[in-house]
């Protein structure tokens, strides 16, 4: 009843904030178009907002899973128009607060004292607000500026029913497009779910960000908020006040004389780095979560915050997507046929070099532009054009890492339009493989598992001892079925024999008794061989078995 309501909501939101008037007729199919017509959401009236008002206000009123899917969009200049890019960005952290009284009422009672007694000074007035929590500033009573991290009271609830019907219109897609199995759409739901849960456990969000700061100690790329453990709670987190610039406010940072060129290219490698080096990624790097630090501005250092959903991925999906990163900036299309045949990641039976002239037909057209106007987004819409006749499956895994990328990209070519992404990425990704499978790599693996080696020195006479009398007795095991398979095979041939000779001796036997008793019964027939004889013989043989 629930998930139905819920539905009905999200209908009736969408139709009082005429989110149908979004949709370009002009792309659309003639019937469509009818049918859009004789919609019956014409009979509500238009409001006086603009598009990205409307947009906006309907994506704030529908709950946390839909203000993060405008604050994703919001990043995608590219994709977007202006008017309306600039209406979402204020997703990123203009939501609209809750009252003050239920975050100072959360604090205590997470805290068990009160706000007082916890800070020397506590801001009322939010200093930002998303979709799952809001930010106040404070001061500790050591003098420490802090930033207040405070779930929004009820959300949890909101958003395990946004899921179940996530849920079930995965469900129903899957029943009424059958192609709709390799896009996984039940397992994507799924990770989602966890990476939302995760971010309402503001506990896992400061352990992420201890872990993110230890990551880029001392980097000139990054910087991280320290954490204060002793007022973190699941539904609490107090951590360091930063100050710096919105990376979203790209003419201040210009005002500021910063390399453009090169805080973007930073973003890239930050980016890289994290999925590669480390394997662990901020998986929510809307520009709301990032600041400049301006105080270098021709070696600009960024500044991230919430650490809420973050990613890895295991070793094998890390090698196949810098290869498979590589082979598409070399424009290999056999090594990525391959590599994704190698991988499973297209279905069984998919022939190489038809899979690589499908690619081809669809990237080369992209790769005739300059490398700086190429869009990864564009690659990968190019990719999954191929989907449907090769029936590849898209990774659940890596849907997270795609999103991240594509945000990445987003605002790196906001903050310099000029930026090259694969040029940037190629040297870095190289540079990695050489270190995973050339020889300081293995060398490093050798070093890395030398301590492990070590420890098994001195265990190494016993193990040998231990492993050559698994060998003897191994053998001694394989010589006893021997001989028992030698005996039950002469036993089979004796077998054979004994009823050969009873089939033989009872044939006999029987013969002689019916020709004898023919003789003796029937006078006037005349044998002419000892009919006794024949049946004695039978005996014979009988009673030798």
């Amino acid at each position: 009843m629930g998930r139905l309501y819920r539905a009905f909501r999200i209908a009736w939101i969408s139709l009082r904030y005429r989110l149908d008037s979004l949709i370009p007729l002009d792309r659309l199919p003639f019937a469509l178009v009818l049918l859009m017509r004789l919609n019956p959401a014409q009979l509500f009236p238009m409001r006086d907002y603009t598009r990205g008002e409307r947009l906006r206000l309907a994506l704030e009123e529908l709950g946390p899973i839909f203000t993060k899917f405008g604050q994703m969009l919001s990043t995608r200049r590219d994709l977007l128009p202006p008017d309306v890019a600039d209406e979402l960005r204020k997703l990123q952290d203009q939501v609209p607060p809750f009252p003050a009284a239920q975050a100072k009422a959360t604090i205590e009672k997470a805290l068990g004292m009160t706000v007082e007694e916890a800070f020397a000074e506590f801001e009322s007035e939010a200093l930002a607000s998303a979709s799952v929590a809001q930010v106040h500033a404070a001061k500790l009573h050591t003098g420490e500026d802090v930033v207040v991290k405070v779930i929004r009271p009820g959300v949890e609830k909101v958003i395990k029913k946004d899921v179940q019907l996530l849920y079930m219109l995965a469900h129903l897609v899957l029943r009424l497009v059958p192609d709709a199995r390799r896009l996984h759409p039940v397992a994507v739901v799924a990770d989602y779910e966890v990476s939302l849960m995760d971010e309402l456990d503001l506990q896992k969000e400061a352990a992420n960000t201890s872990q993110l700061k230890r990551n880029f100690l001392n980097s000139p790329l990054l910087y991280v908020p320290a954490i204060h453990w002793s007022f973190t709670r699941r539904n609490l987190m107090v951590q360091e006040r930063i100050y710096g610039v919105p990376i979203a406010e790209v003419e201040t940072i210009k005002a500021h004389q910063v390399n453009m060129k090169k805080l973007a290219e930073r973003g890239v490698e930050i980016f890289f780095t994290q999925v590669f080096r480390d394997n662990f990624f901020h998986a929510d790097m809307h520009p709301g979560n990032i600041f400049l630090d301006t105080s270098k501005p021709e070696s600009p250092r960024y500044i991230a915050i919430d650490c809420g959903i973050v990613g890895s991925l295991s070793v094998e999906d890390q090698n196949y997507l810098a290869r498979n990163l590589l082979a598409f900036f070399k424009q290999d299309y056999h090594e990525v046929a391959r590599l994704h045949i190698e991988s499973g990641w297209v279905g069984e039976g998919t022939r190489a070099n038809e899979f690589a002239a499908a690619i081809r037909a669809v990237c080369e057209p992209i790769f005739e532009k300059p490398l700086k106007d190429i869009s990864f987004g564009q690659v990968l819409l190019g990719l999954f054009q191929t989907a449907r006749r090769f029936n590849m499956e898209v990774q659940p895994q890596l849907v997270l890492l795609q999103k991240t990328l594509l945000n990445i990209e987003g605002l790196g070519r906001q903050l310099y339009p000029e930026l090259d992404l694969w040029t940037t990425a190629k040297p870095f990704l190289e540079n990695w493989m050489k270190q995973r499978v050339g020889p300081r790599g293995i060398l490093k693996k050798a070093q890395e598992k030398l301590p492990d080696w070590l420890e098994l020195v001195p265990e190494l006479p016993q193990l040998a001892h231990e492993g050559l009398s698994q060998i003897q007795n191994w053998q001694q095991d394989q010589q006893a079925q021997r001989n028992l398979l030698a005996e039950l095979r002469n036993e089979m041939a004796l077998n054979r024999r004994r009823n050969g000779q009873f089939l033989v001796g009872s044939l006999l036997l029987g013969l002689g008794l019916i020709t004898g008793l023919g003789d003796y019964l029937l006078p006037w027939l005349e044998g002419e061989w000892q009919p006794w004889l024949v049946g004695g013989l039978g005996l014979l043989m009988l009673l030798r078995r």
